[in-house]
C-alpha cells in the first residue's frame, strides 16, 4: 500500500467520521421530523450498507476515482493534461464536472427502470437522517464508482481536485439527507448554492412528481439549470410522507438482508405510480 493511498483513506475518514459527528450533534439538537420506525434497526441497516459499500468499493477498485486520475495524469490522457489550465482553475472545473455528472447519475437512476430498481433501495428507508446518506446498494455505488472514473479518465483531472470532489459529495450527502432544517433566513440564501436538507427531503416524498426532483447532491444549481427543481412540497415537510412513490412501505425495508435483495425481487403492488400528478 502506498503512502499516497494509505493519506488518502485517513484524509477521507477523518472528514466522515467529524462531519458525521457533527450532524448527528445537530440532529439530536434540532430534530425536525419525528420518527416512528425503530431507530437501532435503521442504523444497523444503513451502517451496514455504507461498511459493506466501502468493502466492495476498496475490493474493485483499489484506487478508487483518485486513483484513475494519478493514472491519466501519468500518461497524459484527457484535456486537463494536454491544455494549460491554472491549477486553481482544474480543482474548481473538476469538481464542477464530477457533480454534474453524479447530477445526470441521479436523474437516469430515476429514469431507467432497470436503475430505479437499484435506487429504490436508497428511497425505500421510510426515515431520513444522516444514516440515509449511507444507504445505497452496492450494485449502485459500482455504477457510480465507474462513471466518475470514466469522467476522470476522459477529462484527465487533476487527484487533488478528485480527491476533494469526493470529500465534498460525501459530507453534502449526510448534510442534505440531516433530520434538521436551517433557520428560515439562512436557508433562503445557502440554498442557492447548496443542497440544503429541507431541499433534498422533498426528493424523498412519496408523491411522484416531487420524488423526481431536487436530484442534486450537492451544488443546487443544476436542478435550476435543468429544470428539475421543486422549492417545495404539497404538504408541510413535518407532515410529508417519506418512503417509496412507487410501492407500499414494509417493515421489511429497514432489514439489511431485504434491503441488499430488494433489486432482484419484484416490486409489490404499487402504492401510487411513480411520476402521478
Amino acid at each position: 500500500m502506498s503512502t499516497d493511498f494509505f493519506n488518502e483513506g485517513v484524509t477521507r475518514l477523518t472528514v466522515f467520521a467529524v462531519v458525521l459527528l457533527l450532524l448527528v450533534f445537530w440532529e439530536r439538537w434540532a430534530t425536525l421530523r419525528r420518527q416512528r420506525a425503530r431507530q437501532s434497526v435503521r442504523w444497523r441497516t444503513n451502517l451496514g450498507m455504507g461498511a459493506i459499500d466501502t468493502v466492495v468499493l476498496r475490493v474493485a477498485f483499489p484506487a478508487g476515482a483518485v486513483g484513475a486520475a494519478v493514472v491519466a495524469q501519468n500518461h497524459g490522457w484527457g484535456a486537463f493534461n494536454v491544455l494549460s489550465i491554472p491549477s486553481a482553475v482544474a480543482l474548481a472545473l473538476s469538481v464542477l464536472l464530477l457533480d454534474l455528472a453524479i447530477y445526470f447519475q441521479h436523474w437516469l437512476f430515476h429514469a431507467a427502470p432497470w436503475l430505479w430498481r437499484i435506487h429504490r433501495v436508497h428511497h425505500a428507508d421510510p426515515e431520513l437522517d444522516v444514516s440515509t446518506a449511507l444507504r445505497f446498494h452496492p450494485v449502485e455505488s459500482v455504477f457510480s464508482m465507474i462513471l466518475k472514473a470514466a469522467v476522470v479518465l476522459l477529462l484527465g483531472l487533476p487527484p487533488l481536485g478528485v480527491l476533494i470532489f469526493e470529500i465534498t459529495l460525501n459530507a453534502a450527502a449526510m448534510f442534505n439527507h440531516t433530520n434538521a432544517s436551517l433557520p428560515a433566513r439562512l436557508e433562503r440564501w445557502v440554498r442557492r448554492l447548496v443542497v440544503t436538507p429541507d431541499m433534498h427531503r422533498i426528493h424523498h416524498s412519496t408523491h411522484g412528481r416531487e420524488a423526481n426532483s431536487n436530484f442534486g447532491f450537492s451544488l443546487s444549481w443544476w436542478d435550476r439549470l435543468f429544470r428539475t427543481y421543486r422549492p417545495s412540497a404539497r404538504v408541510a415537510q413535518l407532515l410529508m410522507p417519506i418512503d417509496l412513490p412507487d410501492e407500499p412501505p414494509s417493515p421489511a425495508h429497514i432489514r439489511l438482508g431485504s434491503v441488499l435483495l430488494m433489486p432482484f425481487l419484484a416490486p409489490r403492488k404499487p402504492a401510487v405510480p411513480p411520476a402521478s400528478s
